[in-house]
């Protein structure tokens, strides 16, 4: 016996189904949430039902959005002519934080990796290409991270714009090869938006 009623093994076990999350800080969390006052516990238990209840993509770039349009997608000010591609939604702040990129984006939710059962089809893929279609968009900016899954993506979608009157580039990455961009710092994603090359 580890002297954990029911109720605090379960909640040690979900936290530590979250990533990055092991055993020990799951308890230290479960622990922490159980001496909360009610309205704080009851808070905190709200805003998970209410992100996921309420958060769906953006009909646009398929970031997390509580409305039809994400706060970038809606801004006027943004250059519609230029899409930078991420892997995931939590990948944009990073960038954002450069102050250097004044364009649009779009969010595969993921990389192609045959390993992990992950396809193209499963991607954000065809939604992008329905963009650049339209015929507005004049450069996209492949910032998938420096992996080969990243690369490997970045190289297949340069592949399928290929067709279209379109320029795409890559970020000239300050990263080692295996980085990720959401611990990157402000410098070094700066520098690597101002050097993006050419792919094909």
């Amino acid at each position: 016996m580890n002297g954990q009623t029911g109720y605090v093994s379960r909640l040690i076990e979900s936290f530590s189904k979250l990533p990055g999350i092991g055993r020990k800080t799951a308890s230290r969390l479960a622990y922490h949430v159980i001496h909360m006052n009610y309205e704080e516990a009851m808070e905190f238990a709200a805003a998970i039902v209410d992100a996921r209840e309420n958060l769906h993509y953006c009909a646009c770039c398929q970031n997390l959005s509580d409305e039809e349009l994400c706060p970038i997608c809606a801004d006027d000010a943004r250059d519609r002519s230029l899409i930078c591609v991420v892997e995931r939604p939590r990948d944009i702040p990073s960038i954002e934080k450069t102050r250097e990129f004044h364009g649009l984006y779009h969010v595969l939710h993921g990389l192609i990796s045959p390993i992990d059962g992950i396809g193209p089809e499963q991607l954000k893929i065809k939604e992008l290409l329905e963009r650049v279609g339209k015929g507005d968009v004049k450069e996209i900016i492949m910032a998938t991270n420096p992996t080969v899954e990243g690369e490997a993506t970045a190289l297949y979608l340069a592949r399928l714009l290929n067709p279209f009157d379109v320029t795409v580039t890559r970020l000239a990455f300050g990263l080692p090869v295996g980085g990720d961009l959401e611990y990157a710092d402000e410098v070094t994603l700066s520098r690597a938006i101002e050097g993006r090359q050419k792919i094909l």
